[in-house]
């Protein structure tokens, strides 16, 4: 498994900065803003464009974050309850059919359903007290934090795989770090990888063996290690091939 150690503004490996903890709240608010502004007029031909996705269109990734919202929403609101419940009632299959059946809608449906899906992400989510977050929910047997922190990331990532609005340039310091951090399952085995974002000073350091350092701007990584097209160039290469998604 690899070992992550993070600075910040330096690169003398003494140990990790500590980080604040993201307001989700907050993060949740700019999001549902930033999407509902950008899907609001869309047409049929926009809908049936492609993705960033290889196989998907646009349609396929906003009926993807509809549902996801829902089934995520769904696990904060049974939390509160006290109870957990399964992320998607038939599982993965039950979610892929949802979104093969709901991508070809014509755009005034799937515009209004989604809408439909973000208040409902927004209210359940924003029944979450400060005190909430420790309890227990099934997505990853983890606690409202870990689910919190997933809707986030599906709510920012496919924003920028639907091809709207700004790419990973416009993701928030906060979440760049954030991936970083979540995905350092994701670096290869067997070598040191160091990852320097050149605009804020940080280093990530990941495993041990041969090295191989990588440079960019802090978006650029964030979006090389989520899988997505970086925007500007990352230095170093040939980059290494980064492992399967946690």
């Amino acid at each position: 498994m690899a070992v992550t150690e993070r600075t910040a503004g330096g690169t003398d490996g003494e140990g990790a900065a500590e980080q604040p903890e993201p307001d989700l709240q907050e993060a949740f608010a700019a999001g549902l803003a930033r999407l509902r502004g950008l899907t609001g007029e869309l047409t049929d031909e926009a809908l049936r464009a492609p993705s960033a996705l290889p196989g998907w269109t646009r349609g396929h990734v906003l009926t993807h974050i509809e549902g996801v919202g829902q089934a995520l929403a769904r696990q904060a609101r049974y939390a509160l309850r006290g109870r957990t419940i399964e992320v998607y009632d038939g599982g993965r299959p039950a979610r892929d059919a949802a979104i093969e059946a709901g991508h070809g809608r014509p755009a005034a449906r799937l515009t209004a359903a989604l809408a439909d899906a973000l208040d409902e992400a927004e209210a359940s989510w924003a029944a979450v007290g400060p005190g909430d977050w420790g309890r227990p929910v099934a997505y990853r047997d983890g606690t409202l934090r870990t689910v919190g922190l997933a809707w986030w990331r599906e709510l920012e990532i496919h924003t920028v795989d639907a091809l709207l609005g700004a790419g990973p340039s416009g993701w928030s310091p906060q979440l760049c770090t954030h991936l970083l951090d979540f995905l350092s399952v994701r670096a290869p085995g067997g070598v040191g990888l160091t990852v320097t974002a050149v605009d804020t000073g940080e280093v990530w350091t990941y495993g041990r063996g041969a090295p191989i350092a990588v440079e960019g701007r802090l978006t650029d990584l964030a979006a090389w290690f989520a899988g997505r097209r970086p925007e500007g160039p990352l230095e170093g290469g040939p980059l290494p091939e980064l492992g399967n998604w946690p």
